[in-house]
C-alpha cells in the first residue's frame, strides 16, 4: 500500500508539472522567424510581428513575390526548351524513321509519380493546416464563451444587487419606519450592496475583449474554409493531370495533349501562386508563435492592465490573483448581509409579519448573488482561459505552421514536376508529328506498300491481260491433252468436287494442281485453277499460245 500510495503521488506531481509547462516555440517557427524581411525598396525590416505598420506588410508581401518569380523562372525555362526543341527538331537526320519513346516514356511516368507523391503530402499539409485552424477557432470560442459567461455573471448581479435589493429595501423603510434600530440595519445592508457595485464595476471590460475574440474566430474561420477548398481542388486537379497524361500517352492523342497543356499551365501558376502565398503566411505567423506574448500585451493595453493580462498569459502560482481583493470584498459583503438579515427574521416578523415576504425575498436575492459570485470567481481564475490561449498557441505554431510547411513543399514539387511534365508533352508532340510526316512520306510506287496497289492506277495495264489469265488458259502438254472437238452445245460436266463444293458459298473450289507444260510460265504453287481455265487452255492451238506470250511480255 506504502508503495501503491507513492506511485499515485509521484504520478500527480507528474501531471501537476505537465499542467504547468508553459508554451515553448517550436523549432521550424524560429527558422521562418530568421528569414530575411525586405520592404519594396529592398530595405531590411525588423522580424518582429506588427501587421499594422506598413514595412512589416511589404516584407510580407515581398515574401509573396517569390512565387511569381518562380513562375517567371519556369516560363522562361520553357521559352527556350521549345526553342531548342524546335532548333533539333530541324537539324533532325532525314534517315531516321521512328524515334525512341522509351525515354520520353518513363520521364512522364517519373514525373507522374513525382506528382503523386508532392499530391500525397498536399494532402497532408492541408489536413495538418485545417487542424491548427480548427483548435485555434475552438479556443478562441471556448475563451469567448468564458468571457461571455463573465460578462452575463456581472451584469446579472449588478442587476439585481441594484434594481430588486432596492425594491425590497424601499418597502422595508414604509414597514419599519417607526423603529430607528431596524432602519440603520436596512441602511447597513444598503451599504453592503453599494461596495458589492462597486467591486463589480471595478473589473475589466470583458464586453469589448468578448466581441474582438468572437471577430478574430469568425473571420479566421471563413479564411480557412476557402483556403482549404482552395487547395482540395488544387490537389484533386493534379491527380486529374496525370490521369489524362497517362490516358493521352496510351491513346497517342494530340487533343488529349492539347487538354493536358493547359490543365498543366493553369495548375503551374496555382502551384507558384500558392507557394508565394504559404511562404508570407508562415513567416508572418512564425514571426507571431516567437514571442506572442508581447503581441497580445500590445493589443490589450487599452482594456486591459498589465497586471491583468500577465495573469492570463503566463497564469504561474506565483502570480496574484488581480481580482482576488474585489471578490474577497464581494464574498465579505455577502457573508454580513446574509447575518443581518438572520437576525431582522428572528426579531422583526413576531413584530412586524408584513416584513417577512421581503426579508426572505432579499434572503432569497442573496443567495443567489452568492452563487453567482463563486462562479464568477470560477471563470475569473486563470486556468481555463490560459488552457485555451494554449491550445491556440499549439494550433497554430504546431499544426498550423507545420501543415503550410508541407503546402508549401507540395507547391514547390509540383510547380517543378509541372514544368518537367510540359517539357514531356512537347517532346511527345514532336514525336507525334515526326511520325505523321513518316506515315505521310511512304512511296505510292513501292509493291510492299497496299495503299499503292489501290490508290495507282495506270490505264496501260488496265488494257493487258492479268498474269492470272494467262497461267489458267496455259495447260500441260506433256501430261494433259485436249479433249476432242464437239459443235453441240453441251458443256462439259464439272467434276463430282466441285458439285460438292458448290454448298460452300456457292463458288468452286479451284485446283491446286499446277500445270506443267513446255510453253506455260514457271509453275507455282501460289496459283490455282479453276476447271474452266484448264478447259480452255487445252482449247487453245499452238498460234494463240505464241500469240499470248508475244502479248504477255509487253
Amino acid at each position: 500500500m506504502d508503495l501503491f500510495h507513492s506511485f499515485v503521488g509521484l504520478t500527480l506531481q507528474a501531471v501537476m508539472a505537465t499542467a504547468r509547462l508553459d508554451y515553448v516555440a517550436p523549432w521550424w517557427t524560429y527558422w521562418l522567424h530568421n528569414f530575411p524581411h525586405f520592404n519594396f525598396l529592398f530595405q531590411s525590416v525588423d522580424n518582429t510581428f506588427r501587421p499594422e505598420e506598413a514595412n512589416y506588410q511589404q516584407s510580407l508581401i515581398f515574401l509573396a513575390c517569390v512565387g511569381a518569380i518562380g513562375l517567371g523562372l519556369s516560363l522562361l525555362a520553357l521559352t527556350l526548351y521549345l526553342v531548342c526543341l524546335c532548333c533539333c527538331r530541324r537539324s533532325l537526320d532525314e534517315g531516321t524513321k521512328r524515334p525512341d519513346t522509351c525515354c520520353v516514356t518513363w520521364v512522364a511516368v517519373i514525373t507522374g509519380l513525382i506528382i503523386c507523391s508532392a499530391v500525397g503530402v498536399g494532402f497532408y499539409g492541408n489536413s495538418e493546416t485545417n487542424d491548427g485552424v480548427y483548435q485555434l477557432t475552438y479556443s478562441l470560442y471556448n475563451a469567448n464563451h468564458t468571457l461571455d459567461g463573465i460578462n452575463s455573471l456581472v451584469a446579472g448581479t449588478q442587476s439585481n444587487v441594484k434594481t430588486r435589493l432596492k425594491q425590497h429595501l424601499e418597502r422595508l423603510d414604509e414597514i419599519f419606519a417607526s423603529r430607528t434600530d431596524y432602519l440603520q440595519a436596512l441602511r447597513f445592508l444598503q451599504l453592503m450592496a453599494n461596495n458589492i457595485i462597486r467591486e463589480l464595476t471595478a473589473l475589466p471590460d470583458i464586453n469589448r475583449t468578448k466581441i474582438d475574440l468572437a471577430a478574430i474566430a469568425d473571420q479566421t474561420a471563413f479564411i480557412e474554409y476557402y483556403r482549404w477548398l482552395t487547395y482540395l481542388l488544387l490537389l484533386i486537379l493534379d491527380l486529374v493531370i496525370c490521369l489524362v497524361m497517362c490516358l493521352g500517352i496510351a491513346k497517342q492523342s494530340q487533343c488529349l495533349l492539347i487538354t493536358i497543356i493547359g490543365f498543366v499551365i493553369l495548375s503551374l501558376i496555382l502551384s507558384w501562386a500558392a507557394l508565394g502565398i504559404g511562404t508570407a503566411t508562415a513567416v508572418g505567423t512564425s514571426d507571431f508563435c516567437v514571442s506572442p506574448n508581447k503581441f497580445i500585451v500590445n493589443q490589450t493595453k487599452d482594456f486591459l492592465t498589465a497586471d491583468v493580462a500577465h495573469y492570463y498569459l503566463f497564469c504561474s502560482p506565483n502570480l496574484q490573483n488581480p481580482f482576488q481583493q474585489s471578490l474577497t470584498i464581494c464574498q465579505r459583503s455577502l457573508t454580513t448581509m446574509q447575518i443581518q438579515i438572520q437576525g431582522l427574521l428572528q426579531f422583526t416578523v413576531p413584530i412586524f409579519p408584513m416584513a417577512q415576504r421581503d426579508l426572505l425575498g432579499i434572503q432569497r436575492l442573496l443567495n443567489s448573488t452568492e452563487f453567482n459570485v463563486h462562479q464568477l470567481t470560477a471563470l475569473l481564475d486563470c486556468r481555463g482561459i490560459h488552457k485555451d490561449y494554449l491550445d491556440a498557441l499549439m494550433g497554430v505554431c504546431y499544426d498550423g505552421v507545420e501543415g503550410l510547411l508541407y503546402l508549401s513543399l507540395f507547391s514547390l514539387l509540383a510547380a517543378c514536376t509541372l514544368s518537367a511534365m510540359l517539357c514531356v508533352i512537347f517532346r511527345l508532340w514532336t514525336l507525334m508529328g515526326g511520325r505523321e510526316k513518316e506515315y505521310n512520306d511512304i512511296d505510292e510506287e513501292d509493291p510492299f506498300n497496299p495503299q499503292a496497289r489501290r490508290l495507282s492506277f495506270n490505264p496501260r495495264r488496265s488494257n493487258t491481260h492479268s498474269f492470272c489469265s494467262y497461267i489458267s488458259s496455259l495447260g500441260s502438254q506433256a501430261s494433259l491433252h485436249p479433249p476432242p472437238q464437239s459443235s453441240s452445245n453441251s458443256t462439259i460436266q464439272p467434276p463430282e468436287y466441285m458439285n460438292q463444293s458448290m454448298l460452300f458459298g456457292g463458288t468452286p473450289r479451284y485446283e491446286n494442281v499446277p500445270l506443267i507444260g513446255g510453253g506455260s510460265p514457271p509453275p507455282s504453287t501460289l496459283i490455282t485453277y479453276s476447271p474452266s481455265m484448264r478447259a480452255t487452255y487445252l482449247s487453245m492451238t499452238d498460234s494463240q499460245i505464241r500469240h499470248l506470250r508475244t502479248d504477255f511480255q509487253v
